[in-house]
């Protein structure tokens, strides 16, 4: 069997996939005949859970099979690279999606992420501030599922010590990855990019913890891009991101580190499958009459609600991961 031979039958399987879902919403098990039996007992009807469940597993499995077939178109990609001679924007777009599917269906078989407010990112540039767990593995995620929605790269700022990881620089870049000066934010909000941000950054990290307070000192950096670039700032958190990371509970060593060579050394504990949610605010708009420090405030206190709204504090990984099995708030 070739390899388009192979992509065909995958294909062929995934619109019998769609067939499935539609009928299964339509109350209709024949797809399933063993399932189907049980059904057509009228004193057990099929709750209306048990229908969503099985949706929720289809969807799943068309991630899976999309993500097999992006894989062979990665693979073809790399295999005729060297015979290119201006190839690297195409080989990069397939890589990024099949990133992308990877972390998403990580986010859903793992957290059982869900993405709440998207509605709230604008078409055009803006700047997404978020709270930065422990690893921030929640980012990712909402990257890779804002970019299977929306089909846009969402530029993120990240530590500029990534960039000197061997063999990492390249893939960074391809993901519209930065290290966070305000010429190259710019340049992205000239381009119409959405520029995410966490302001707490590697000290949020590593001297938060489970009352999710926010650890910013007096940054307002991207309080002064905002308003250079005359764009709204969206605050976003996602619910446990404590719970499914946390750092050690002893922090002198870990502070007296980081305050010497700036960098996290002391590595988190943890990998949970607990519930995470995202949850995007309501945007902050431009306002050419605010200070920066004004700004800077004003989105810690918008963050700080949000968070307040939907977390339970002090977080609880117990809970965290008993909520996976709650009913999922669809929303995006």
């Amino acid at each position: 069997m070739t390899i388009l031979e192979a992509e065909e039958k995958v294909k062929s399987f995934q619109e019998k996939l769609a067939l499935w879902g539609r009928r299964v919403n339509s109350v209709n098990f024949t797809s399933f005949p063993l399932f189907d039996e049980i059904t057509l007992d009228p004193v057990h009807p099929v709750e209306p859970r048990v229908r969503e469940s099985i949706i929720m597993h289809l969807e799943n499995l068309k991630v899976i099979i999309e993500g097999i077939i992006l894989t062979i178109q990665v693979a073809d990609s790399w295999r005729f690279a060297k015979l290119k001679s201006n190839h690297s924007d195409d080989i990069w777009e397939s890589v990024r999606k099949a990133f992308a599917y990877f972390w998403d269906l990580y986010g859903r078989i793992w957290h059982g992420y869900e993405l709440h407010g998207l509605e709230n990112i604008p078409e055009g540039p803006c700047v997404v501030t978020f709270y930065h767990g422990a690893i921030s593995i929640d980012h990712i995620i909402f990257v890779a599922r804002y970019f299977l929605l929306t089909h846009r790269v969402c530029v993120s700022v990240v530590h500029r010590y990534f960039f000197k990881l061997p063999g990492l620089q390249s893939l960074l870049e391809a993901f519209s990855t930065i290290s966070g000066t305000k010429e190259e934010c710019m340049n992205a909000l000239k381009n119409g990019r959405v520029v995410a941000v966490a302001p707490g950054g590697a000290r949020e990290a590593l001297f938060s913890d489970e009352t999710y307070k926010l650890v910013w000192a007096h940054h307002k950096g991207f309080a002064q891009l905002a308003i250079d670039a005359r764009v709204p700032i969206i605050p976003m958190y996602t619910e446990n991101i404590r719970e499914a990371y946390r750092m050690p509970k002893e922090r002198r060593l870990t502070r007296w580190l980081f305050e010497i060579i700036r960098l996290p050394l002391i590595p988190p504990y943890g990998g949970l499958p607990v519930k995470l949610r995202a949850h995007v605010g309501e945007p902050i708009p431009y306002n050419p009459n605010i200070t920066a420090e004004e700004l800077a405030e004003k989105t810690k206190t918008a963050l700080q609600n949000l968070i307040h709204r939907h977390q339970q504090i002090p977080g609880s990984m117990w809970k965290a991961f008993l909520a996976r099995f709650e009913k999922t708030q669809k929303n995006d």
